[in-house]
């Protein structure tokens, strides 16, 4: 399968390093350029790419940057890019930590909805549950008891589909989790969130989870400084 990643922070370069490994052709970019990232790409057998490149790559574009960056990538980065490419959000918004407050987030839309929003794509919230390291290192062989499983969000069946074997190839469990508008239920704060979790116990931590941000993932309210 052909797979572009835009990012090439922890989660991107993990998926790359392990989807490559897997034998598929991988693209990488980042907001730096392709001479950033071709000492790497050459060492897991990638290619290094623009940004604009990796969008076009072929059948799945994974996005892996910061929440807040995703408002910065290109205006046209889809301009020719068929409609079946499946793109994959990874992000989660971290307001205190990175992100800065994100009004329609905070008003209640999902991340990855608001994402979606900005690509003017749809997207599958994916790989946002686990650490970089975990995916680099605890994939387990189908069936396998203590398999980590993980929640896979999204509108289209065929797009989740995608994702669920690929996540299968990487050696943990896809777990459909239902639609975009549902996938607060795996965002930051909530059980599913970093818990390691087998595909019983994710299940049983998707259906436990609460609407409500808990505070350390939330923006608070809106500054008023410098209104009048």
């Amino acid at each position: 399968m052909k797979i572009g990643i835009i990012g090439g922070g922890q989660v991107g370069s993990t998926l790359a390093r392990r989807l490559a490994a897997l034998g598929h052709d991988v693209s990488i970019a980042n907001s730096r350029g392709p001479e950033t990232l071709a000492a790497f790409a050459k060492e897991i057998g990638a290619k290094a790419v623009t940004v604009q490149q990796a969008a076009r790559s072929g059948d799945v574009l994974i996005v892996a940057i910061p929440v807040k960056s995703v408002a910065q990538l290109p205006a046209k980065l889809f301009d020719g890019v068929a409609s079946d490419v499946v793109v994959v959000d990874t992000g989660n918004y971290y307001p205190q930590q990175r992100d800065g407050r994100i009004d329609p987030i905070e008003n209640g839309a999902t991340e990855s909805r608001w994402v979606s929003n900005q690509l003017g794509r749809p997207v599958v919230k994916a790989f946002n549950t686990i650490n970089a390291d975990h995916v680099l290192k605890r994939g387990k062989p189908k069936g396998a008891p203590g398999r980590i499983a993980l929640p896979v969000a999204g509108d289209d069946q065929r797009a989740k589909d995608v994702v669920i074997r690929l996540i299968d190839e990487l050696g943990f469990d896809g777990l459909d989790a239902g639609s975009l508008d549902e996938s607060w239920r795996q965002q930051p704060g909530t059980p599913v969130y970093g818990a390691d979790l087998d595909a019983n116990g994710a299940r049983r931590a998707l259906s436990e989870a609460k609407r409500e941000r808990q505070p350390a993932f939330s923006g608070g309210r809106p500054s008023t400084a410098g209104r009048r």
